[in-house]
């Protein structure tokens, strides 16, 4: 009788420790950071002509705090592209050098798709355009059209202020971004996750202070 109360017993912690991480798997998932899988294999790929590179952590905390996250939702749309109180969170920055000088930067961010979360990189040379995009993550059986060569191409000189006019409710925009061709009609939400993953990508890389010209 003993040993069965025990069983009981050890039976109810177990199901409310594992009621506690689902309570609680959603929102650490929400603010974890973006990390390239294999850095020594994607930064090379990603950044020709690189012969190395360093990983810096930043995060709001380190930088101006509670502000800056609100500044950076406010350019966002904090409706549309939450950044789930990240204010600790480190977020990963590759500095891409090339014979010990700095050429540019590779870094990532997570947005939700359609199917799940989205892990959508850029790699950007020192003025903040995008010389690659990488989906390191992506969902449903359309993704491969997204990860299609074609697709990422559109992108090749895209900075900041391509994005400036970009409104992340409508996935409307002006100039290059206008011309952004969806290679999945059917799957207009991954579609409007990447535009919005990359156009967070830039601000947060400006307001960090990584590019040229930029302050934090």
């Amino acid at each position: 009788m003993q040993i069965s109360r025990l069983v009981c017993r050890f039976s109810k912690v177990v199901l409310f420790v594992v009621f506690a991480v689902f309570l609680i798997a959603p929102h650490a998932m929400a603010a974890i950071g973006c990390d390239l899988n294999d850095p020594d294999r994607d930064v090379p790929r990603l950044f020709p002509g690189s012969t190395g590179y360093n990983t810096n952590y930043v995060s709001f905390a380190s930088s101006s705090g509670a502000k800056l996250l609100s500044k950076v939702e406010e350019r966002l749309d904090r409706r549309y592209i939450p950044i789930y109180a990240p204010l600790n969170v480190p977020y990963t920055v590759y500095s891409v050098i090339n014979d010990r000088k700095l050429i540019g930067y590779v870094h990532g961010v997570n947005q939700k798709g359609q199917y799940g979360g989205n892990q959508v990189f850029v790699s950007l040379d020192l003025t903040g355009k995008i010389k690659a995009l990488y989906l390191q993550k992506i969902s449903g059986k359309l993704a491969h059209r997204f990860r299609e060569p074609k697709f990422g191409r559109q992108f090749i000189g895209i900075s900041m202020k391509d994005f400036d006019s970009y409104d992340p409710i409508t996935g409307k925009g002006s100039g290059r971004l206008a011309d952004i061709k969806n290679p999945a009609p059917e799957a207009e939400t991954d579609f409007l996750s990447i535009m919005r993953a990359l156009k967070k990508n830039l601000i947060l890389m400006e307001e960090f202070g990584y590019l040229q010209g930029r302050k934090k």
